[in-house]
């Protein structure tokens, strides 16, 4: 047994930084298959064996909704996992609030007719018509276009050649506009 004065940080040093990172990486991926799994349900019910409606009402949607929801959650802590130790970019910053934005969309518009905005508002029964599928589906573009954004692409490459840009080991930054990194 080793006594250090000082005490260390798992997530950034050595192994048991990348082994943390990867049960990170994996626990998005099963939350994301979670969120598939639930927004099918909601979505396309006979897969399952439980459609008894020949329309998708309140608990479809809600149900759709939350599945959405959950992949975003999921696939927010992958792309998390991703920057690891690197400090995120604007541009990551600013896709994390885009996905928001789309998902917000997404559910503004599916419960268009809960909120008094659809084509059947309160008390007739909610009905999941033709724009909302359009503003569900616009939603889902916006939180494809966020997440886009969130990945960190382009921030190092390797190269075997030193020609003073890098800094001393092969890398090369790609971008001088970084935060915090």
């Amino acid at each position: 047994m080793t006594t250090d004065s000082k005490p260390r940080d798992v997530l950034l040093s050595g192994r048991g930084g990348s082994r943390n990172l990867a049960i990170r990486k994996r626990l998005g991926v099963a939350i994301t298959l979670v969120g598939l799994l639930v927004y099918l349900l909601g979505a396309e019910p006979d897969l399952f064996g439980l459609d008894r409606s020949p329309v998708i009402g309140f608990i479809q949607i809600m149900v759709l909704l939350a599945g959405l929801g959950i992949i975003c959650l999921g696939g927010y802590l992958i792309v998390d996992a991703l920057w690891h130790t690197r400090g995120k970019t604007i541009a990551a910053d600013i896709g994390l609030r885009i996905m928001a934005t789309g998902y917000v969309i997404a559910l503004a518009t599916g419960t268009a007719d809960l909120i008094g905005l659809g084509t059947r508002p309160l008390p007739s029964i909610p009905f999941f018509g033709y724009w909302q599928a359009r503003g569900v589906l616009l939603g889902q573009i916006v939180i494809l276009l966020g997440f886009l954004l969130m990945l960190p692409y382009g921030r190092w490459r390797k190269s075997g050649k030193r020609n003073g840009n890098g800094n001393g080991n092969g890398e090369i930054p790609t971008s001088p506009f970084r935060r915090g990194g």
